[in-house]
């Protein structure tokens, strides 16, 4: 397993689990950036908040780099199955092919990382990318760390940059059909009732290139 992924297991906020209707996960108007963690790969990705049509948002630049930031939050997934979120991009990475570790790269992407406890290999992590040749609703491998990080293009080369789009994805439903069936409610509840860490990158450090992207708030719902 890469660097990439183990890196959303260290995180070092205390877990929380929430029985309200709503989990907020990033609230920029609300909470400053030293609520995340960092972690870098290759050089610093650029996060800072930023101000747009009076509400704070998430700007990343990536310049040849590759870090994310995260939280260690636990999600109850039959509680709140729903991620929202919205998110809008200035680049495209065009030219790249994603199945392959010199195309992995993306200007926008959602992790929601599953541990796996001490058997490490048990590791889930659900990747909502905008992907920059993939058709929606692609699933494929992550190609540095094979079936335990799976891809789902949300976004593509096709929509449109600059325009802010939000996004609804049932993340228990997704976790079922990308990473398999258990074959009973019950087996699947219990595979797949938590998320662990949420984390936001941005990155190009493979491309070489630069991309920019926003981020609005992140939360779970109940519907």
């Amino acid at each position: 397993m890469t660097s990439r992924i183990l890196f959303l297991l260290l995180c070092f906020f205390v877990p929380q689990i929430s029985f309200s209707h709503t989990v907020p996960i990033a609230q920029f108007n609300l909470e400053p950036l030293d609520k995340w963690d960092q972690k870098s790969f290759v050089g610093y990705t650029q996060y800072q908040i930023v101000q747009e049509n009076n509400q704070n948002v998430l700007k990343a630049t990536a310049n040849q780099s590759a870090s994310g930031i995260a939280k260690e939050i636990t999600v109850d997934l039959l509680k709140t199955p729903f991620i929202n979120w919205s998110w809008k991009i200035d680049d495209r990475l065009t030219g790249l092919n994603e199945l392959t570790k010199g195309g992995d790269d993306y200007v926008a992407r959602i992790y929601l990382v599953k541990k796996g406890g001490f058997f490490i290999w048990n590791t889930k992590a659900l990747n909502y990318v905008w992907s920059s040749n993939q058709q929606i609703g692609a699933q494929w491998d992550n190609a540095y760390a094979g079936d335990n990080a799976r891809m789902l293009a949300v976004r593509t080369a096709s929509d449109p940059q600059g325009v802010w789009l939000s996004e609804k994805r049932n993340v228990f439903e997704d976790m079922i059909r990308l990473f398999g069936d258990q074959g009973s409610q019950k087996a699947n509840e219990e595979a797949y009732q938590f998320i662990d860490v949420i984390a936001i990158m941005t990155d190009t450090d493979d491309s070489k290139r630069k991309a920019t992207a926003y981020y609005g708030d992140i939360y779970f719902s109940e519907n």
